[in-house]
């Protein structure tokens, strides 16, 4: 299969994407929430949902649950999954686990101006670029600047992230997956990337900020979401995938999205 028909079946028609993290459980310990979105997905997949961040065991474990839509394979994992921070992560699978598991892509984490870091999930991102042309398989890359979380003004400023996001496109990836700092400046993050921007889960804050922060991030010019918590995590997680479909798919404003999401249980 051609590279643009995978990025097609992750993108729909409008170019657009709304996509589950259940990838959590490579990164900590709370993941409440996850198992019990697996076993919802057809409704989810009714509301709006388009793909799903996995990892290989769920990728085996739940594979008749996830036929329903396109999979990506998260090649990476944490060192220490007891520390909430993500210290240091490492490369575990690549383009030819995905492709055995049905997979449409891979995601994998880098980390600019975090010294050694930045060199090892560079060198990572590189290598699955280098197979995934080969393979026509997509590469996300989840450019994260100083580490996984917001640790200093710094590591959510919109320039600083928009380079991070250059630099996986650098390094090969197809598309970028990276924080919004809710600014402005974020419109200078999908300007530098050059390849279609998810916008990661955001805040954990009350439904209508949230679906506030979403609508900021698609006006900026992301082209979606990849979000976990605020989905496996959330009182209505169905309420929540079709509130998102209004803003990404139906271009709606937060609040009518906030509308749908108390309306759909």
């Amino acid at each position: 299969m051609e590279k643009n028909m995978r990025m097609k079946k992750i993108f729909k028609r409008d170019g657009k994407a709304i996509v589950v993290a259940l990838d959590g459980f490579g990164f900590s310990a709370n993941t409440q929430g996850i198992d019990r979105t697996i076993k919802n997905l057809d409704q989810l997949i009714e509301q709006g949902l388009d793909a799903a961040l996995v990892t290989f065991g769920q990728a085996v474990t739940y594979s008749d649950e996830l036929s329903q839509l396109t999979s990506i394979l998260r090649v990476d994992a944490t060192t220490n999954v007891f520390d909430n921070s993500v210290p240091d992560t490492d490369g575990y699978f690549g383009i030819e686990e995905a492709l055995m598991l049905g997979c449409d892509g891979v995601v994998c984490m880098t980390f600019p101006g975090a010294g050694q870091r930045e060199a090892t999930s560079h060198k990572l991102l590189s290598e699955l670029a280098k197979t995934g042309a080969k393979w026509r398989v997509p590469v996300i890359a989840e450019t994260l600047p100083f580490g996984y979380p917001v640790t200093s003004q710094e590591s959510n400023q919109g320039e600083v992230i928009a380079t991070g996001a250059r630099l996986g496109t650098e390094f090969g990836a197809d598309i970028i997956k990276t924080r919004f700092s809710g600014t402005v400046e974020d419109k200078l993050i999908v300007e530098k990337a050059d390849r279609p921007v998810l916008a990661l889960g955001g805040p954990k804050t009350d439904t209508l900020s949230y679906f506030k922060f979403v609508k900021h991030c698609m006006d900026s010019g992301a082209k979606g979401v990849a979000v976990g918590r605020n989905i496996t995590q959330d009182e209505n997680p169905i309420g929540m995938v079709a509130g998102l479909n209004v803003i990404i798919h139906k271009n709606g404003s937060a609040e009518e999205a906030f509308e749908t999401y108390n309306k759909v249980y």
